[in-house]
């Protein structure tokens, strides 16, 4: 009952401006994919990591994460997530062919406790096919036309945060991307897509995506002091 984590890696990281790939953006001099791996690892419920990294930096990345004593696989990633996902899972599906779990987690939430990883795969082993942690919708949310003129507002009791990681059933995630056809941004939009019901477990608010320079101050000053 193998389980594979896939970590996508290849994103640029713009919106933070450091001019390096998001992945490799440290915290606390630690870069975010040696946070999320390590995390994914430490949790006990993982037994192989494959990290789809730019594909100019295949071998640091591999190097960075040998430093750190972080057994993962790295291959080279694609144009987009959806691109470098489906690069991973072919890769993971190859060289581990007994995988009945695939976590699929953001390097950028790099501290996500292990306990949200537990519930992930125990509800999956559990006979979900789809599984992806949540928070409640704290604010009141608006929904705008292409002017920005409010049209309605939705019920946020309704309404939930998306986390990663994402679980599934591997054959459940092998048939999402065979008959994925666009990008997403969301893994389990696309098993949402065939029909296939989601289940949502509690999230935590440690597992935040650090994509903005105020969430890598709030990663600085808060989540990485247990972590580094």
């Amino acid at each position: 009952m193998t389980t594979v984590a896939l970590v996508p890696a290849a994103g640029r990281g713009e919106r933070l401006g450091l001019g390096v790939p998001k992945a490799l953006v440290p915290v606390r001099g630690v870069p975010l994919l040696v946070h999320a791996v390590r995390g994914l690892l430490s949790a006990g419920r993982v037994r192989h990591v494959v990290v789809a990294a730019p594909p100019a930096e295949v071998w640091s990345t591999r190097a960075l994460l040998a430093a750190h004593d972080l057994p993962a696989e790295v291959v080279a990633g694609g144009a987009d997530r959806t691109a470098s996902v489906r690069l991973a899972l072919a890769h993971a599906l190859a060289v581990h062919p007994g995988t009945r779990v695939v976590l699929v987690h953001d390097a950028a939430r790099a501290f996500t406790p292990p306990l949200v990883i537990d519930s992930v795969v125990e509800a999956v082993l559990g006979g979900a096919p789809a599984v992806i942690p949540v928070l409640p919708m704290a604010d009141t949310v608006k929904r705008v036309d292409a002017h920005e003129v409010v049209q309605d507002t939705p019920d946020r009791a309704a309404l939930r945060v998306v986390q990663t990681p994402q679980g599934f059933e591997v054959g459940t995630l092998r048939r999402a991307y065979a008959e994925a056809g666009d990008s997403a941004t969301d893994d389990a939009g696309l098993v949402e897509k065939l029909g296939v019901p989601v289940l949502a477990v509690p999230g935590h608010a440690h597992a935040m995506k650090v994509t903005t320079p105020f969430d890598l101050a709030i990663a600085e000053a808060v989540l990485a002091g247990g972590s580094a």
